[in-house]
């Protein structure tokens, strides 16, 4: 273990974040009764430029006006390349009650990037004296991102996530895809050739692999949740699930939705069975009545468990409780 304790992350639920277009009021009061744990107002990709200013206008009136219950929620910014963004940082800090939690800074390249929104919601918490302290999230989409994942998860104590986002990330790095996340069709290997010279089996490789473990490295070292991005065919459930199970394997808390259907499902995958949570107990069990004997390490159901067992199920346990209170 360092010397160095890496701080915790927040403590919420986050395994389904269901994304809206700031565009479509008539979907805000749907978005809050969902059963995502993360509302995520979108002022970005999903609205066109010439509907910027009144998504602006709809999502700051949403904000104050729709009981969002106990739901985080946060507003995706446009891009600091663009005209847009400080209006709607400023507006979205002078114009509501306090409900909102959280910034969502897209395209994020370095910590400059959050360094500069900082400077303006700080200026502005000032000068309003407010007590909340708005959080940030950043999308890791583009080649920069992922060269400076570590120094902007480091980059503000504002921060509290970070997303991967596929479909950008795919065109800043040049990758011959279409598509949102999933299996890319392509990104294959063949088996050693057949003495019978049959037809050679493919195996496919997950081309978000290396950006999601940076992601959830750099999230762990600096106290922060990982959470995987969209699915894009949402018309594909089992396809959903699958990229789901693999983020979730690496480290990730949650999943974004681009559409109702996928909530329940980034829901299931990101809440721990009943069995985990089980197994988890009794590892804790076991290990507190190996401790009372001197004994490092114990046997459960034929495998050996010892310390790091019980950080495991620690994880387990405390997302666990942490989902039942929210």
């Amino acid at each position: 273990m360092s010397f160095t304790v890496q701080p915790q992350p927040p403590a919420r639920p986050n395994r389904c974040q269901l994304f809206g277009p700031g565009s479509r009021p008539e979907l805000f009061e749907k978005m809050a009764k969902s059963a995502a744990d993360v509302i995520n107002l979108d002022l970005e990709d999903s609205v066109a430029p010439d509907d910027k200013v009144e998504a602006r206008k709809n999502v700051i009136q949403a904000i104050n006006d729709v009981d969002w219950g106990r739901k985080t929620l946060s507003v995706r910014i446009n891009g600091l390349d663009t005209p847009y963004w400080v209006r709607d940082v400023v507006d979205l800090m002078e114009q509501t009650n306090g409900r909102l939690d959280l910034i969502m800074i897209p395209k994020a390249g370095n910590a400059k990037d959050v360094y500069t929104v900082d400077a303006v919601v700080s200026a502005i918490e000032i000068e309003k004296r407010r007590d909340k302290r708005l959080g940030f999230e950043v999308i890791i989409e583009t080649a920069a991102g992922l060269a400076h994942v570590e120094e902007i998860a480091a980059s503000s104590p504002r921060m509290q996530a970070m997303s991967i986002g596929p479909a950008d990330y795919a065109a800043f790095m040049g990758m011959q895809t279409t598509a949102i996340g999933g299996t890319q069709s392509n990104y294959y290997m063949l088996e050693d050739k057949r003495e019978d010279g049959g037809e050679r089996a493919k195996h496919y490789a997950d081309p978000w692999h290396y950006p999601t473990v940076a992601i959830v490295a750099a999230c762990r070292t600096h106290g922060l949740l990982p959470v995987d991005g969209p699915f894009g065919d949402f018309s594909d459930p089992d396809g959903f699930r699958a990229q789901a199970l693999r983020s979730a394997t690496l480290g990730m808390v949650g999943k974004w939705a681009i559409h109702p259907s996928q909530i329940e499902l980034a829901n299931e995958v990101f809440t721990p069975s009943e069995e985990a949570v089980s197994r988890a107990r009794r590892v804790l069990e076991a290990m507190e009545e190996a401790k009372k004997s001197g004994a490092g390490a114990v046997a459960l159901d034929g495998k050996l468990i010892d310390l790091a067992s019980i950080r495991q199920a620690e994880v387990i346990v405390k997302q666990a409780e942490m989902i039942a209170a929210g």
